[in-house]
């Protein structure tokens, strides 16, 4: 019995310290590719803090300038209404048409022009109007302003009304009204800097993970070492795992450097779940989509290739696995395609552990399903490697 375990464990372990020279080898090759290094520095670090401050869907300070025709106390008090933190008044203008040429030379985001004899028709009772005048080259912002705006007025136009049938807002609770009370969870400040840097965080982690590998075996083909390799007591599982090892380390130290570093010290991103199980899901869903990497680059010959086909295959993930939008608006077609997509799982996974504590038992089904894409896709290049020598 002993010399059949003897050999057996002998052999494990010699396997086993192949695998740990050949990962530490590819660590080593990826630290001296300066370009890449900077690049995935930069990617989790400054890159996460521009993109979580600098980015803004919600209106913020939008540049108004008023054309008061009537300068009265009733025009007076609804430009007041204007102020932060959604409009920032830039100043008075002189005529309407100063008005454009302030709209055409991006001074001003919108106008408002106040007519003569304002205050006169709401004191008398006769209908009267406002006009915004928005620039909307940014069109969601643009939209943004005109649909504040035209909260602001009827506001105001309700006060006034109430003010000239001498009732009052406290007043006026007494009478039938309908209320639509919204209770937001998970994020009850809608701080967009969270949903903004955790966005980033996940589209470096699954850039990274697809061109990490792959440029490492691309590396190998074009220095001519693969077929070294494949003549060495080393197996093609053994090449390639290693190779995503390394970069899974990597890239989780990366992560870890973002969301320790950036993420929560600056922006107060919250981690209401296990940190533990968010990096083990973080280097199963780096294991599913090197897959498509390793694939990738048994399908090109040099690093120039692999760049192309790694856009070729990362930007419609970015697109439409629901980063950008929620997937209940795409199309039926798309969210069936999207099926087969590794980030759309992670995506649920990393807003469910981060922002609402959610475990095993509520992420089963997303992580089931990323595991499964793994497996296939790493059986599926497995397969290319082999074929392509053969």
């Amino acid at each position: 019995m002993n010399s059949v375990l003897g050999p057996r464990s002998q052999r494990a372990v010699i396997w086993w310290r192949r695998l740990v020279v050949m990962t530490r080898k590819e660590m080593l090759q990826l630290f001296r590719d300066i370009p890449i290094m900077l690049f995935l520095v930069y990617s989790f670090t400054l890159g996460v803090y521009i993109i979580g401050s600098g980015l803004r869907s919600q209106l913020h300070n939008a540049s108004l300038a008023v054309y008061d025709a009537d300068h009265s106390f009733s025009s007076r008090d609804l430009i007041h209404k204007f102020r932060a933190p959604f409009f920032r008044l830039e100043g008075e203008i002189a005529d309407s048409q100063e008005g454009l040429r302030w709209l055409d030379r991006g001074k001003a985001m919108a106008v408002l022009e106040i007519p003569a004899r304002f205050h006169e028709q709401l004191v008398a009772g006769e209908p009267t109007a406002v006009q915004l005048l928005v620039d909307t080259t940014n069109s969601p912002q643009g939209l943004s302003a005109a649909g504040y705006a035209a909260r602001i007025v009827a506001r105001f136009g309700q006060e006034t009304a109430l003010a000239r049938v001498g009732s009052s807002e406290e007043s006026s609770q007494n009478l039938p009204i309908i209320v639509s009370d919204h209770r937001v969870w998970y994020n009850p400040d809608q701080n967009e800097t969270w949903f903004e840097s955790i966005s980033h965080l996940l589209r470096q982690i699954t850039i990274f993970a697809i061109l990490l590998p792959a440029a490492a075996l691309v590396r190998e083909k074009e220095r001519g070492t693969v077929e070294q390799l494949l003549v060495s007591p080393l197996t093609p599982f053994q090449i390639m795992v290693s190779k995503v090892l390394a970069m899974t380390v990597v890239i989780l130290c990366a992560t870890a450097v973002g969301l320790f570093g950036i993420m929560q010290p600056v922006f107060g991103v919250p981690i209401k779940g296990s940190i533990v199980l968010f990096f083990a899901l973080t280097a199963l869903f780096v294991f599913t989509t090197a897959g498509m990497g390793l694939a990738a680059a048994t399908l090109t010959r040099n690093q120039a290739q692999v760049g192309m086909m790694t856009l070729l295959v990362v930007a419609p993930m970015l697109l439409l696995s629901g980063l950008t939008a929620p997937m209940e608006v795409m199309p039926a077609w798309v969210r069936h395609l999207m099926a087969l997509s590794p980030l759309r799982y992670f995506i649920e996974i990393t807003h469910g552990i981060l922002l609402k504590g959610a475990g095993l038992r509520v992420l089963g089904d997303s992580i089931l399903a990323m595991a499964i894409l793994g497996g296939a896709l790493f059986g599926f290049s497995m397969w290319r490697f082999r074929r392509q020598f053969e």
